[in-house]
């Protein structure tokens, strides 16, 4: 299986979603200012398996409809955009846990692009 190509910035749509999420587990206003700095900072690079044992969250299964279809764009070539990561205890995934996961079935050392905040 080919090797994941990524976007260099994420989707525009990428943020409100991670706003979304966010407000599940912040305040509405200091979840915004997170998805500010999410937006404002610069994009760097963590391996899957690290991102996933940070954020304690389990490995969803390769049949999921959502992780299936990003290792099916990988294996057409298309890019994937980078993940949304807030730092904590633990580490938040605010966009991109199907991502990390389809990467991860790639290989759990792939690098994947990220902002973090």
């Amino acid at each position: 299986m080919p090797s994941p190509v990524w976007k260099k910035d994420p989707e525009s749509h990428d943020f409100p979603a991670a706003l979304d999420y966010l407000e599940l587990l912040l305040e509405p206003e200091a979840a915004q200012q997170v998805v500010a700095k999410l937006n404002d900072t610069n994009t760097v690079v963590k391996k899957a398996k690290d991102i996933l044992r940070a954020s304690e969250l389990p490995l969803l299964p390769k049949e999921n409809v959502h992780v299936a279809e990003n290792i099916a764009k990988v294996q057409q070539g298309k890019k994937l955009s980078p993940v949304l990561l807030v730092r904590g205890r633990p580490l938040i995934i605010a966009d991109g846990y199907h991502r990390v996961c389809a990467v991860y079935y790639l290989s759990e050392d792939l690098e994947v692009p990220c902002r973090l905040a």
